[in-house]
């Protein structure tokens, strides 16, 4: 019998390109996509003829549960990290479809914005943070985070069905922090973060600085990132039993670097200027409620920190990103922004 998987978010930029990682290298598996409206579940379709559409949406909770209970593997990354009722839809799922002798795995989309909490907690904006997480020595400091954390009470569920059912439910967190690169999914190839900083680049003719611009951010390829889920998936099917692949150790930083916010702005904006997209690239301060108003969150994040180192996936599944960094990216991530905006 070939490999169930579920994926939510299919449509979407990580999901989608995920979901095109695994096909190309395993089209023996059998894919279920969860996909809201018949409009974008015919373009999905369209790509992926073999796939199985599951037409339906994140509130759908006994749906999920169905679904999550039907699956070998949950792929979740529709709004994951912030969801609370499809996480413990798809928690109760895998729980009652699943055994000791046939478990299931569950591959949950964090976000690397967990770790803002301390800057937020401090009110600090733009500054300079010495202070880096690791998924391998200190996975414990990680899945015992402070309960008020950004994205933490998803974590919570998650964590929960992994540790108090570890014989049944397999899981793993998958935290990404600034993701760039084209997505090569069905509907959304567009990041968020820094293409946002483009996109306010090309509009305001500046350098956005949000604070002191010293706050620093990890950041990954998109590719880089889908083959982390790969490797997992792999890990999965192929019964890979390392306690530390899953449960409280299965918590994975994903990047390739970091950068320091206020010289990525500048450096979008040089880039900008060079290409004949923005008469000038001088700097200008933004302050947090400034930010908002330009951009809404992803401008405060812009002062924020969020360091993570990823040691745990190439430890234990030989994980190395391959792709260009996010500066080599920048040409590409303006030209685009460009065109959306006409």
């Amino acid at each position: 019998m070939p490999f169930k998987i579920f994926v939510t978010g299919a449509t979407g930029y990580i999901g989608g390109d995920a979901l095109y990682a695994l096909s190309s290298r395993h089209p023996e598996f059998e894919y279920a996509l969860l996909v809201r409206t018949q409009e974008k579940a015919d373009a999905v379709q369209k790509k992926y003829p073999q796939t199985r559409i599951v037409l339906g949406e994140l509130g759908d909770a006994e749906l999920l549960k169905k679904e999550a209970a039907r699956a070998d593997i949950v792929i979740h990354t529709a709004d994951a990290s912030d969801n609370e009722g499809a996480a413990k839809a798809i928690a109760e799922g895998l729980v009652e479809g699943h055994t000791a002798s046939k478990p299931g795995y569950w591959l949950h989309t964090g976000g690397s914005g967990i770790l803002t909490y301390f800057d937020s907690e401090a009110d600090r904006l733009g500054e300079w943070e010495e202070k880096e997480f690791n998924d391998y020595s200190g996975v414990e400091e990680l899945t015992h985070l402070p309960d008020e954390a950004f994205h933490r009470n998803v974590d919570q569920i998650v964590l929960k069905c992994g540790t108090e059912h570890a014989d049944v439910v397999k899981t793993a967190i998958v935290c990404p922090p600034t993701i760039y690169g084209e997505g090569r999914g069905p509907i959304s190839g567009r990041g968020r973060q820094v293409y946002e900083l483009a996109k306010l680049v090309l509009q305001k003719g500046y350098a956005p600085v949000i604070g002191k611009g010293k706050a620093r951010w990890n950041n990954i390829h998109v590719h880089d990132l889908s083959e982390a889920f790969r490797l997992l998936v792999e890990a999965a099917v192929f019964r890979n039993g390392s306690k530390d692949l899953w449960g409280d150790k299965g918590y994975y930083f994903v990047e390739r670097g970091e950068h320091v916010w206020g010289d990525l702005a500048r450096t979008v904006a040089g880039q900008a200027k060079e290409l004949g997209f923005i008469k000038s690239d001088e700097e200008y301060q933004l302050g947090k409620d400034e930010a908002l108003n330009v951009a809404g969150f992803e401008a405060v994040s812009w002062g924020l920190n969020s360091r993570g180192k990823a040691e745990r996936l190439n430890k234990v599944l030989g994980w190395t990103p391959r792709e260009c960094s996010m500066e080599e990216e920048v040409p590409r991530i303006l030209k685009a922004e460009k065109e959306r905006l006409g």
